[in-house]
């Protein structure tokens, strides 16, 4: 056992790893960062995948990132610049229309318009409740769920909580309702006729989410990935100048100035229990490192019968933690281009307003969920939805001068493959289908790729521990979400074992790259130090 004894152990470098670090250490506590890869930030790096061209691994955007956190951090005094993406959404179809929106209130009142002159006049409607409900989750992210079954402070918080939510009047409710309990194509398909519209805007409600957008409760996803703010502007998008590592290189720098060490290449084997309370780990090389606490960034599936076995747990708790329903259907790729996609839909030369927004390839909702339902029945979707980003248009670190870098996020690759295949041996055939898919919409596409690097699920497990490659941890259904994040009784960052608590996506509020868990965690760890 090691000689020195910290006051928390943190397993796992991720964002909300540091995150919570850095207010432990902040607050004067003795902290440890234990990262099993050779590089902190988890699936928030930046790598170079060929020579001259690097981009964001597997997280790829900004705007769920707190404010709160990047100002209490001090990022942007440790290198960290945001922009705002300069377009927000272009979604093309082969027959030629289009639909492209940005900040601008007018010009995307027109472009609405041209395609339905009522989605045009229902757009407005709609932000205004998304607005009016995700202004009631965000007033929920830094806030410990009230445990049920709790004490005085939960059922204080639960009655904080039920005036938060009386105060969006009865219309407010009905609308809360809908979009926990119905599936986001119910909800488009009332509010636009436009096929391409609900396309483009269902398109949030199936990012992570291995489900169709008409598989009810998929409505909330839609909620969960508006609730950002970049430099100010609510509800925006961003990118990282240099890619996603940038923040975590930020947040780590951070960190160490506020007294936390920080080790890589230091895999946990196990956690210490001594007289049922956690009391540090052991590394891969056989060390023992001592600590009063120990939190966890990692899956709880790799935590919970992993680290900690599972006749240290209460036999319930165990039997849930093996339903953690976990798997985004998700292949990530990231391309080296010569030159950008030429759209048949908007045909442009060199670098266009197009290439800085969100790029999607989900011309309706029915293609979205044929893609879905492909991936059931094949293990893979042979016409994937998919969100294409270019950031080498705005960001001329990540490529050599005159060519680009961009990064697809694709919808949906099974998290196992039927019939025990192995993603091994699919992986080059489900990447030729994402690229013939891009290539019908942009038919310069698979001619500009100089180089592809492809992470199937298989590959998100093995290189970044997402189980199944689950981007966040862990579905986000009513049934694993606030209080029951990860199960009810400790959805407020405590787990069964004492000492022990849990600081990354599979807690209260969930996936992205937020910094919320890791807050929070942080903060009831205080309270228990």
């Amino acid at each position: 056992m090691s000689t020195d004894t910290y006051d928390a152990i943190v397993v796992g470098g991720g964002h909300n790893g540091l995150v919570c670090a850095f207010y432990l250490a902040r607050a004067g506590r003795k902290v440890l960062v234990l990262e099993r890869r050779e590089i902190v930030g988890g699936a928030a790096v930046t790598e170079e995948f060929h020579p001259g061209f690097r981009n964001s691994l597997a997280s790829y955007a900004v705007s769920l990132l707190a404010p709160k956190i990047i100002a209490e951090m001090g990022l942007e005094r440790h290198g960290l610049k945001i922009i705002i993406r300069p377009m927000a959404y272009f979604a093309p179809t082969p027959d030629g229309r289009h639909l492209l929106l940005g900040r601008d209130k007018v010009e995307n009142h027109a472009a609405l318009a041209r395609l339905s002159a009522k989605d045009a006049a229902a757009y407005d409607r709609y932000n205004d409740k998304l607005d009016r409900l995700v202004d009631l989750l965000r007033a929920m992210l830094g806030k410990t769920p009230p445990n049920a079954g709790g004490g005085l402070r939960d059922i204080i918080a639960a009655a904080m909580l039920g005036n938060d939510v009386r105060k969006l009047g009865l219309e407010g409710w009905r609308d809360l309702l809908d979009f926990f309990a119905k599936s986001a194509g119910d909800i488009l398909d009332a509010t636009f006729e436009n096929d391409l519209i609900k396309g483009a805007l269902g398109f949030d409600a199936i990012t992570g989410n291995y489900g169709s957008p008409y598989t009810p409760g998929s409505a909330y996803v839609l909620l969960h990935h508006v609730f950002g703010e970049v430099n100010g502007i609510k509800g925006a998008w961003g990118h990282a100048i240099g890619g996603m590592g940038a923040i975590t290189a930020a947040m780590a720098a951070a960190a160490r100035e506020a007294g936390a060490d920080i080790r890589v290449n230091a895999p946990v084997t196990e956690v210490i229990l001594e007289r049922g309370a956690a009391r540090g780990v052991v590394l891969a090389t056989g060390e023992k490192i001592a600590a009063r606490t120990v939190a966890s960034n990692i899956h709880p599936r790799l935590l919970f019968g992993g680290l900690v076995p599972e006749d240290a747990l209460p036999p319930d708790f165990v039997q849930r933690m093996r339903a953690w329903k976990s798997g985004s259907g998700v292949l990530r790729m990231n391309v080296a281009l010569s030159e950008p996609p030429n759209f048949t839909a908007l045909p442009s030369t060199g670098v266009a307003r197009h290439h800085t927004a969100s790029m999607l390839i989900a011309p309706s909702l029915d293609y979205i969920d044929t893609a879905y339902t492909d991936a059931r029945r094949l293990g893979w979707s042979r016409a994937p939805a998919i969100e294409m980003h270019m950031p080498s248009a705005y960001d001329d670190s990540l490529a050599p001068k005159g060519a680009h870098v961009a990064s697809l996020f694709c919808q949906y690759f099974a998290p196992a493959l039927p019939n025990r295949k192995s993603w091994d041996d699919a992986r080059e055939a489900a990447a030729d289908a994402v690229i013939d898919t891009v290539s019908r919409f942009a038919p310069n596409f698979r001619g500009s790729i100089i180089a592809r690097s492809v992470l199937t699920p298989l590959d998100l497990e093995r290189k970044l521990a997402l189980v199944g490659g689950d981007i966040f941890h862990g579905q986000l259904g009513l049934d694993q979400l606030f209080s029951a994040r990860p199960v009810l009784g400790h959805g407020d960052y405590r787990s069964p074992v004492r000492g022990l608590y849990m600081c990354g996506s599979s807690t209260h509020p969930g996936g992205g790259v937020t910094g919320w868990p890791g807050r929070n965690a942080a903060r009831e760890m205080l309270r228990d130090l």
